[in-house]
C-alpha cells in the first residue's frame, strides 16, 4: 500500500474515534457491524449522528458535504421540508392498516403521467420491485430464462444475485459469459435460469437468444449502467436491444431504481428515446423513506388482476410512504428542480474535468443527470471488464483524501458514483472542486510513481 494513501487511512482514524468505538461495539451482535454488506469497509465505516440538507454530521462532530445520499437514495436532500411535512400529516392520522386508501391511486396517477407504463403496484425495496419485475415477466411470455448483464446490480433476489461482481478467473468469454453465483445459497435452478450478455455487446445478446430459442422472458438492464461507476450505453444499444426483444417475443425491463428519479423528468425513456415494456423504480422516489414501485402497460400487470399472478407485502402503500412519495414527485421532482440539479451537476463534471487537464491526472469524468464519477481510467470503460481494471489503491486515496477534508464524494466503493441532491447549492460545488483541486496532484504523483514501478517491473 502507498505512502499518501497509509497517510489518509492514519489522518481518517485520528478524525473518526467515536466511528471506530461504535463499529466496534455492533460487531458483537451485527454480522460485519453494519445492517447491509455493502456499508462494511476497512478500517471502519463512518457512523452517522445527523443530517440537514446537503450535510452530515459523524459521532466525532465532522461535518461533511454529502454526494453519498443514501448510495443516491437522497436526491431531495435531508430532510427535505415538502417531504417532512407530508411524513408529519401522514403520521397524526395513523402509520399503516394493510388497507387501501386514496394517496395510493394519486401516487400511481403521478408515476403513470410521467414513464411509459399504464399501471403500476408498489413495494419498500428495488430488490422487491425487480423480483416481481422479473416474475411476471416470466408469467407473461410463458418463458424461465432471464437475461441480466455481467456487472449489474439488480438487488438481493437470487435471479439478481447472478455475475454481479464475478471474478476474473470465472467470467468466461467476452461474448458468452458464465452464469456465475455471488455467493452461497444461489443454487444451480438459478443460474440455469440466468443467461448472461455484456453490457454495450449486442452480438453477445443475439447470441443468447440463437443459444435459447423460445427460452427468454426478458432482457433486465440499467439502461445506464451504475455498478461500475458509470457506464454509458453506447449509441444504437439500447435500440438494439429493444429491436432484439420485439424480434423474439421477449420483454424489456428497465431498472430504474437509480435513474428513474435522477437522471430526468421522465426517467430513461425520456433520455434515450427507448420505451421498455416493464421498469422498476425506488431509492429517490420516496424522498428518503422506503418506497418502490413496479409498472408496465395494461396487459402484463393484467395477470395480477386475473391472480395470475400473486403480488403482495404487508408494507406496501403505508400512509407515510405514500404521502412522501406524492410530495417528493410534486414538489422535489419537478422539471425547475431538475434544471437546478442538472446545472450542478454539470459544474461539478466540468470542474472536475479542469482539475483533470491540469494535474495530469489519467481519468474521466462520467456524468447523467444528476449522476457523475471519477472514473480512474485512461479511455471511457464499455462493460465490467474494463472496469475490473481500477486501480483501487488509487481509488481508495482519493476517497480518504476527500472524507479527510470534509467531502463525502460519493458512497464507499469504487463502482459508485456522486448524486446533487436538490438541496445542494453552488457553494457546495464550489467547496466540492476545491477540496479535489487540493487531492488530485496527490493522487497524480501516485499513479505516476506506479507506473514507473510497472515499467520497471517489466524491465526486469
Amino acid at each position: 500500500m502507498q505512502e499518501a494513501l497509509q497517510k489518509e487511512l492514519a489522518l481518517y482514524e485520528k478524525r473518526t474515534p467515536k466511528s471506530a468505538e461504535a463499529h466496534k461495539k455492533a460487531q458483537k451482535r451485527i454480522p460485519l457491524g453494519v445492517a447491509s454488506n455493502y456499508r462494511a469497509y476497512d478500517p471502519y465505516p463512518i457512523f452517522v449522528a445527523e443530517g440537514h440538507g446537503s450535510k452530515i454530521v459523524d459521532m466525532d462532530g465532522n461535518e461533511y458535504l454529502d454526494h453519498n445520499l443514501c448510495f443516491g437514495t437522497l436526491m431531495a436532500g435531508h430532510g427535505h421540508p415538502a417531504v417532512v411535512k407530508a411524513i408529519q400529516w401522514a403520521l397524526q392520522n395513523g402509520t399503516t392498516f394493510g388497507m387501501p386508501h386514496d394517496m395510493e391511486a394519486e401516487l400511481a396517477e403521478e408515476i403513470c403521467a410521467r414513464y411509459p407504463v399504464e399501471m403500476v403496484r408498489f413495494g419498500s425495496s428495488g430488490t422487491e420491485a425487480t423480483m416481481h419485475a422479473c416474475r411476471i415477466a416470466r408469467a407473461a411470455t410463458g418463458r424461465d430464462k432471464i437475461l441480466r448483464f455481467e456487472g449489474g446490480y439488480h438487488g438481493l433476489h437470487d435471479t439478481a444475485l447472478v455475475s454481479v461482481k464475478p471474478k476474473e478467473e470465472d467470467i468466461g468469454d467476452i461474448n458468452a459469459p458464465n452464469s456465475v453465483p455471488s455467493g452461497l445459497g444461489v443454487i444451480q435452478a438459478v443460474l440455469d435460469n440466468v443467461t448472461v450478455a455484456t453490457f454495450n455487446n449486442l452480438p453477445s445478446v443475439e447470441n443468447r437468444f440463437k443459444q435459447f430459442p423460445g427460452q427468454i422472458a426478458a432482457i433486465i438492464l440499467e439502461p445506464i449502467m451504475m455498478n461500475v461507476g458509470i457506464c454509458m450505453p453506447q449509441p444504437g444499444f439500447l435500440e438494439g436491444l429493444r429491436e432484439i426483444c420485439n424480434k423474439n417475443g421477449a420483454l424489456l425491463i428497465f431498472d430504474e431504481v437509480k435513474t428513474g428519479a435522477k437522471l430526468c423528468w421522465g426517467g430513461a425513456s425520456e433520455y434515450f428515446g427507448v420505451k421498455p415494456d416493464i421498469i422498476t423504480l425506488a431509492k429517490s422516489i420516496g424522498g428518503g423513506v422506503p418506497l418502490a414501485a413496479f409498472g408496465a402497460g395494461r396487459q402484463v400487470m393484467d395477470l395480477i388482476v386475473q391472480h395470475k399472478v400473486f403480488h403482495g407485502g404487508t408494507f406496501n402503500t403505508n400512509r407515510f410512504a405514500m404521502a412522501a412519495g406524492l410530495a417528493t414527485f410534486r414538489e422535489v421532482l419537478t422539471r425547475e428542480n431538475y434544471a437546478h440539479v442538472g446545472k450542478l451537476s454539470k459544474k461539478l463534471a466540468e470542474g472536475y474535468r479542469v482539475i483533470l487537464k491540469k494535474t495530469g491526472l489519467k481519468a474521466y469524468v462520467a456524468q447523467a443527470g444528476v449522476n457523475g464519477a471519477l472514473m480512474l481510467y485512461p479511455q471511457e470503460i464499455l462493460n465490467y471488464r474494463d472496469w475490473m481494471k481500477i486501480d483501487v489503491d488509487l481509488w481508495r486515496q482519493f476517497w480518504f483524501g476527500m472524507v479527510n477534508r470534509g467531502v463525502l464524494a460519493m458512497p464507499y466503493w469504487w463502482d459508485e458514483q456522486w448524486t446533487v441532491s436538490v438541496q445542494h447549492t453552488e457553494a457546495d460545488i464550489d467547496k466540492h472542486l476545491a477540496v479535489f483541486e487540493e487531492v488530485a496532484p496527490g493522487l497524480a504523483k501516485t499513479q505516476q510513481e506506479r507506473g514507473a514501478q510497472i515499467v520497471g517491473a517489466a524491465g526486469h
